[in-house]
């Protein structure tokens, strides 16, 4: 499957906001939104205004960027939060939420849902104790996320737990950190999605 292989940095540059797709880099002085808040090229721009078109577009692009999704992908989701019942916009950031490379990085489990991805399409994570190579498999509500019996001691897995240890985990999600292992308590409620998003400007993308 295709997948932007460029410069993160550049893609936070662009948006104009902190995407955090680079794990602890993001949280450092290294940041490059810290460093030089300007919008990528060889010489420096200024960010002009958006048109209505402009601006929802780029709302969509910065969501769909946040969670490392190819369009069609992005579009299917919108499309299945679209059948279901309820507002639009908290459904289509719920389900990006239940991804299972999500919940991994929400749990600390890795440093950016990049790199979370790469876990469980290695097979590194288990769901209610199988393993589960799936990044994009939504979880529900019971359902436990484990790190594998066998890779409970992969250093880089061990090194972001205890960084994730200083870090709030989700109010919908539990965390067992001696055993590597969360619980989905409770579907995510829109003031426990913390992405800088109006997804109310995407609504109406798709429905132009």
């Amino acid at each position: 499957m295709s997948r932007y292989t460029g410069p993160s940095c550049r893609l936070c540059r662009r948006a104009g906001a902190k995407l955090f797709l680079k794990g602890d880099r993001c949280y450092s002085e290294k940041c490059a939104m810290a460093r030089r808040n300007t919008v990528p090229g060889q010489h420096t721009q200024r960010r002009g205004k958006f048109s209505e078109y402009g601006l929802r577009l780029h709302e969509k692009q910065k969501l769909r960027r946040i969670y490392g999704m190819t369009e069609r992908q992005f579009e299917r989701f919108f499309e299945k939060a679209s059948r279901m019942p309820g507002q639009k916009g908290h459904n289509f950031l719920q389900l990006l939420e239940r991804r299972l490379d999500n919940v991994v990085y929400r749990l600390g489990f890795a440093s950016s849902r990049a790199q979370a991805r790469q876990l469980v399409a290695h097979g590194h994570i288990t769901v209610n104790g199988r393993k589960l190579d799936i990044p994009s498999a939504l979880v529900r509500v019971g359902d436990v996320v484990a790190v594998a019996p066998g890779s409970k001691d992969i250093p880089v897995i061990r090194e972001n737990m205890e960084v994730a240890s200083a870090r709030s985990i989700p109010e919908w999600l539990e965390l067992q950190p001696e055993r590597m292992e969360g619980r989905v308590i409770s579907l995510p409620s829109r003031e426990q999605i913390d992405v800088p998003v109006n997804e109310q400007l995407i609504v109406e993308f798709y429905a132009r």
